[in-house]
C-alpha cells in the first residue's frame, strides 16, 4: 500500500498549479482594471460627449483665452526644470568626486528630504519672505510680494533637487572608471575630461531627468494655487474644472495634453537604464576609487550648491517647526501652543486613514510587483512584457491624469467605488507598483536559477518555490518597496485629490485645504506631525526589518 502522503501528492500539485493560474490570474485583472481601464477612460472622456464623439474639449484648449495658460505652463516647466537639473548636476558631481563617509552622508539626506509633505516649502516660503516674513518684514523691514510665477519657479527647484539629484547619482555611480582614467593619462584637464568624458557619459540620464521634471512641474497644481496668485498654469485649471465645475471632459483634455511630455521623458529614460546595464556589462569595478578630481571653481561651485541647498532644507524645517510653536501676528515672535489646540478633530481620523491606506496600499503593491517581476523574468511567459509595461505607466504619466482616470472609470457602473476607501487605496496601490517590480527585476537579475533547480529536484512545486524559496531571498526588495511606498503614499496628493470624499480624507489633502484657506499655523501643526509621522514609521519598519534579519536562521528546504 502507497504512503498516504504519495497518494496525496498529486492533488497537492494540482491545487498548487490552481492557484499558481490564481495569482497569474490577480497580476493581468489588477493591471487591466486598475491602470489600463482608468487610462483609457480618461481618454475616452476627453474624446466623447454624451457618447458622441467630439474634439470640442481640445478645441477650447487653444482659444485665446487659454493661450496664457499654456504659455505659462511651458515656461514655469521649462525654468524649474531646466534650473533643478543645473543645481542637482553640480550637487551630484560634488557627492561622486568626495572621498569617505561625507558622500553617504549626504545621500543620506536626500533621501530624509524627500520625506517631505506637498508644499511644505509653500508653506515656509510664505511665512519667510511673505508680506510679513520673518526674514522680509521683521529682520528687513519689507514687504515684498511672494506671490507669481517667481514663486512657483523657486519652490517647483527647491521641491525637485532630491529627486533629480538622486537619480543622477546612479548614472555617476556606473561611470566607467577606465575612461576617466585614459582620459587623464592623454593629458586632460579636470574640465576637458568633465566636458569630453563626463557629460556624454550621463546625458541620457541629464535628458530623461530633465524630461522627467518638466513632466512633474507640467503637471503641478498645488503649488501654482497656493503660490501663483493671479498666475495660472493648465494643471490649475484641470484641478479647478473637476472641483469648482465638474467639467471632467476639459479636465480630462488638459491632462491628456500632458501625456506626450511624460512619455518622452519615459523613453530617455529606458536609454539612460541601458546605458547603464552596458556599462555594468562591460566590468566596471566599483572597488576602484573615483578617479576624477574637478577644477577648483568647479570643485567650489558643486560645494556651493551642496552647502546651499541642505541650508535651504535646514532653513524650511526649521521654519515649519517654529511656526507651529509661535505667533508673529502681534509683531513680535511669541511662543504659544494655540494652534495645536486649533487642529480640527477631523484631522486625527484622517491621519488614521493616511496611515491605514498607506500601509495597506505598500504591502499590495510590494507583493504584487515582485509577483510580476516573477512572472515576466523568471518565468518569461508570453505577453508579461508588456504587461509589465502597462504596469509601469501610471508611475509615468502624471498623476492628476491617474486620478482623474479613476474618476472617470469608477464614478459609475459596471465598477461604483467612487468614495469609499477601495478607490484611494487601489489608486495608491496600482500607481506604485512598478517601483518595486523594478527592484526585483534588478535581484532576480543576480539571483542563480540553480537554487530554483535544486528545489524543484527536490520535489518543491512553483507555489513552494515561490514562497519557500524566492520570497525569502527577495525580503529586501520587500521591505525596500514598503517603506518607499508608504512614504509616498502618505506624502502625496496629486492623484488622490480627485478621490477623497467626506469621512475618507487623507492629512496630506487636509494640509493642503489649510495652507490653501491661509491657516498658515494649524498648517504648520499638519505638517509637523505628518513629517513626524512618515519618518518615525520610516525608522520603526526599518529598524525591525533589520532586527528580524539578524535573528532569522538560515532557510533550509524540506521536500
Amino acid at each position: 500500500m502507497k504512503h498516504p502522503d504519495t497518494l496525496s501528492s498529486p492533488l497537492r500539485y494540482r491545487a498548487a498549479a490552481c492557484l499558481d493560474r490564481m495569482l497569474l490570474l490577480l497580476v493581468l485583472a489588477g493591471v487591466a482594471l486598475f491602470i489600463l481601464y482608468p487610462i483609457v477612460s480618461v481618454v475616452a472622456t476627453s474624446l466623447f460627449r454624451d457618447g458622441q464623439f467630439t474634439l470640442e474639449y481640445y478645441q477650447a484648449l487653444f482659444t485665446e483665452k487659454n493661450a496664457g495658460l499654456i504659455r505659462n505652463s511651458l515656461f514655469v516647466a521649462t525654468l524649474s526644470s531646466l534650473g533643478s537639473v543645473t543645481l542637482s548636476f553640480l550637487i551630484a558631481l560634488n557627492v561622486y568626486t568626495l572621498r569617505g563617509r561625507s558622500g553617504s552622508l549626504i545621500r543620506s539626506g536626500l533621501l530624509l528630504t524627500m520625506i517631505s509633505p506637498p508644499f511644505v516649502s509653500a508653506l515656509a516660503y510664505i511665512m519667510l519672505f511673505g508680506r510679513r516674513g520673518i526674514i522680509t518684514h521683521q529682520l528687513l523691514g519689507l514687504s515684498i510680494n511672494p506671490y507669481g510665477w517667481h514663486g512657483v519657479v523657486i519652490l517647483q527647484i527647491i521641491g525637485s533637487i532630491s529627486f533629480a539629484t538622486l537619480m543622477l547619482l546612479t548614472a555617476f555611480d556606473h561611470l566607467d572608471a577606465r575612461l576617466i582614467l585614459a582620459s587623464r593619462d592623454l593629458g586632460a584637464s579636470p574640465g576637458e575630461t568633465l566636458r569630453h568624458v563626463i557629460l556624454p557619459l550621463i546625458r541620457p540620464a541629464l535628458l530623461s531627468v530633465l524630461l522627467m521634471l518638466f513632466t512633474m512641474n507640467l503637471a503641478d497644481f498645488g503649488t501654482p494655487i497656493v503660490i501663483g496668485g493671479s498666475f495660472r498654469v493648465l494643471a490649475t485649471e484641470a484641478y479647478l474644472q473637476v472641483i469648482s465645475s465638474s467639467n471632467l471632459g476639459r479636465a480630462s483634455a488638459i491632462s491628456v495634453m500632458m501625456v506626450p511630455a511624460a512619455a518622452a521623458a519615459f523613453y530617455c529614460y529606458s536609454r539612460a537604464m541601458k546605458q547603464e546595464e552596458r556599462v555594468r556589462m562591460d566590468g566596471r569595478d566599483s572597488a576602484v576609487p573615483t578617479p576624477y578630481t574637478p577644477s577648483r571653481p568647479i570643485a567650489l561651485l558643486a560645494r556651493g550648491a551642496t552647502v546651499l541647498f541642505f541650508a535651504v532644507m535646514a532653513l524650511k524645517y526649521g521654519m515649519i517647526l517654529l511656526s507651529s510653536l509661535s505667533n508673529t501676528a502681534s509683531g513680535t515672535l511669541t511662543f504659544t501652543l494655540k494652534y495645536w489646540g486649533d487642529l480640527p478633530r477631523s484631522q486625527w481620523s484622517s491621519f488614521g486613514h493616511s496611515l491605514v491606506y498607506s500601509a495597506v496600499a505598500a504591502a499590495g503593491a510590494a507583493f504584487l510587483g515582485i509577483l510580476l517581476s516573477y512572472f515576466t523574468t523568471r518565468r518569461k511567459l508570453p505577453g508579461m512584457r508588456a504587461v509589465e509595461f502597462m504596469a509601469s505607466l501610471p508611475y509615468i504619466i502624471p498623476g492628476t491624469f491617474f486620478g482623474l482616470g479613476y474618476v472617470a472609470a469608477f464614478s459609475h457602473e459596471p465598477i461604483y467605488i467612487r468614495g469609499t476607501a477601495g478607490i484611494l487605496i487601489l489608486n495608491m496601490l496600482f500607481r506604485q507598483v512598478s517601483l518595486t517590480n523594478k527592484s526585483a527585476n534588478a535581484h532576480f537579475a543576480t539571483l542563480n536559477s540553480n537554487l530554483e533547480h535544486a528545489a524543484r529536484d527536490l520535489g518543491a512545486n512553483r507555489l513552494q518555490i515561490l514562497f519557500g524559496v524566492l520570497f525569502p531571498i527577495l525580503r529586501s526588495s520587500f521591505v525596500t518597496g514598503f517603506v518607499s511606498i508608504f512614504t509616498s503614499c502618505m506624502t502625496s496628493v496629486g492623484a488622490v485629490i480627485f478621490l477623497i470624499s467626506p469621512g475618507k480624507n487623507l492629512a496630506s489633502a487636509e494640509l493642503f485645504q489649510s495652507i490653501e484657506n491661509g491657516r498658515y499655523g494649524v498648517a504648520s501643526v499638519q505638517a509637523v506631525l505628518l513629517i513626524l509621522v512618515t519618518v518615525g514609521i520610516n525608522l520603526a519598519f526599518t529598524a525591525g526589518s533589520k532586527r528580524t534579519k539578524q535573528r532569522r536562521k538560515p532557510y533550509v528546504f524540506t521536500a
